[in-house]
């Protein structure tokens, strides 16, 4: 506990000078460019609170950064209203029709959906099958990961149907066209404008076409009046991308932002303070994790892995980093659904996990270091601010870790996907995925730890899981598939690819002059027709 008193006080230091900072410059401000991420210091003109001229403008900043909106490689487009999908969540996390309007499942190999009549891309062109064969033949070509989950084969267009053939039964097929990588845009668009150009402007179907994007920096969005489910409320969008969590509230607080997602959650008491904010802290589908690079000598040992598992404060983590907004895990995916583990969180022990680095071949000496060979057990952690629980969480594993003898180097990193994907010199990393974002298992368990997954950024690979998991992709059974899920939770906790820490919730500080908007626990739909300022 005073581990994390002091990690949050040297928090709130940082805030305070970052709130001290930010009035120094908004007092100075003279309306000239913006440097990359400086969200907190937009121009008066720019703020989404003035709608000078009759111009209904609303500003959001999102905690990541984007450097391309290609869709088949980055969710930001369909976050942003940019482009839609064939179909997508509702409120109730059940699959819903969109860009489809119907879907029938002929065979076990065979699809026919039905394209929704009257909808064109925000080039005045109809959409239609074929346009969305080219969309979905594009994201697959540009993707690789998304053919190994559609496992399509071929398809037909014929008008308005698409007819889908996929190599083996894919009974979730429905479901993954949720996927925002699957997001319909006109490829015949992309030819015209050269794929650099369209890649910084996607044509899609969405209700917000791109004005300006800067990549890393901002995204500047105007109506579409063409749009299909009817004309929306705002003219225009600033979408802006800022990774530091203290520096959007700041934004939110100055009235520069109207949306500011993934506060921190040490500045929900302070923007609750003024009576013309609010924070909405929804309960979401995200679980936060340890990823062990298994290429890593000590991370190969199970036993090293099931310690650390013994090692992390769960209840410290939700009650005292996210100050009661989050709830501790016990497996990827939330108790709530019904395909979750129903073993019960496991608490701390330190002396165990010091029991299984012993079995592991680690000795302890007068100093209290776990050594092997006479090397230290040292690790490399890595972590990022835009999720800014997740550096206080590296910050108390630091801790516990050397009570068992452990030393961790921790090293703060921008993109963590990059990072992971084109570096090896790593041994753990705080991660966080939507785990059922699609109310189903499958997603994650084919995504993050099948080889060749988009989310298995330390390409793990385990026979046990992998013939759960296909034996999963084959079952269209519901409930099946749940007992089915369960087994690979029980594989999971048993081989400790990754360990569990917490399911964090949706935090998300917004102006009370916005209306006809909430967040989603599926955390992909942010930017919609409906939205409005008063």
């Amino acid at each position: 506990m005073r581990t994390l008193t002091l990690i949050r006080k040297r928090t709130l230091a940082i805030f305070i000078v970052f709130f001290m900072l930010a009035f120094a410059l908004a007092g100075c401000r003279q309306g000239g460019p913006h440097a990359e991420g400086s969200s907190a210091t937009a121009s008066e003109e720019e703020q989404g609170g003035n709608n000078a001229g009759g111009t209904r403008k609303l500003t959001l900043i999102y905690h990541f950064k984007s450097g391309s909106l290609d869709p088949a490689n980055d969710f930001v487009a369909l976050k942003a209203g940019i482009t839609e999908t064939l179909v997508r969540l509702d409120e109730n996390l059940e699959v819903h029709p969109w860009l489809a309007t119907q879907w029938e499942h002929r065979n076990p190999l065979t699809w026919v959906f039905t394209i929704r009549d009257g909808v064109t891309f925000q080039d005045g062109t109809k959409l239609d099958a074929a346009a969305v064969k080219a969309s979905l033949e594009r994201a697959i070509a540009v993707n690789k990961s998304l053919g190994n989950s559609l496992k399509i084969v071929s398809m037909e267009a014929n008008g308005q149907q698409l007819t889908v053939i996929t190599k083996e039964p894919n009974p979730t097929l429905v479901s993954e066209f949720v996927n925002p990588y699957t997001s319909v845009v006109s490829v015949a668009a992309e030819k015209k404008m050269g794929s650099q150009a369209f890649n910084r402007a996607p044509v899609g179907t969405g209700p917000f076409q791109v004005k300006k994007f800067t990549p890393n920096v901002e995204i500047l969005l105007e109506r579409y009046d063409g749009y299909w489910d009817g004309v929306a409320q705002l003219d225009e969008v600033v979408f802006r991308f800022n990774e530091d969590g203290n520096v959007r509230a700041l934004a939110l607080q100055a009235k520069e932002a109207d949306i500011a997602t993934q506060i921190p959650a040490e500045t929900v008491a302070t923007v609750q303070k003024d009576d013309r904010l609010r924070v909405e802290s929804v309960a979401g589908l995200r679980v936060h994790f340890l990823l062990f690079n298994p290429n890593r000598e000590a991370m190969k040992d199970v036993k090293v892995r099931q310690a650390f598992d013994l090692l992390m404060d769960r209840e410290s983590i939700a009650d005292d980093v996210m100050l009661g907004h989050a709830t501790p895990a016990n497996g990827p995916f939330n108790t709530r659904l019904p395909f979750a583990s129903r073993e019960p969180v496991q608490m701390q022990n330190v002396e165990e996990a010091k029991k299984l680095l012993e079995e592991a071949g680690y000795t302890y000496g007068p100093d209290g270091r776990a050594t092997k060979d006479g090397q230290p057990l040292t690790l490399e952690l890595v972590t990022y601010k835009a999720r800014p629980e997740l550096p206080l969480i590296a910050q108390l594993l630091q801790s516990d870790a050397a009570k068992a003898g452990i030393g961790i180097r921790i090293q703060m990193v921008e993109n963590i996907d990059t990072f992971l994907r084109e570096n090896d010199n790593w041994d753990i990393a705080t991660y966080s995925n939507l785990s059922a974002p699609r109310g189903d298992g499958g997603y994650f368990l084919n995504s993050a730890l099948m080889p060749g997954g988009s989310l298995n950024a330390a390409n793990i690979r385990s026979e046990r899981l992998s013939e759960i998991i296909s034996r999963l992709n084959a079952t269209s059974d519901m409930n099946k598939r749940n007992e089915i899920t369960q087994e690979a939770v029980a594989a999971i906790r048993e081989e400790v690819p990754h360990v569990y820490l917490v399911y964090p919730n949706v935090i998300v500080g917004m102006n009370k002059r916005v209306t006809g908007w909430k967040p989603g626990a599926e955390e992909y739909y942010l930017v919609n027709n409906r939205m409005d300022v008063k």
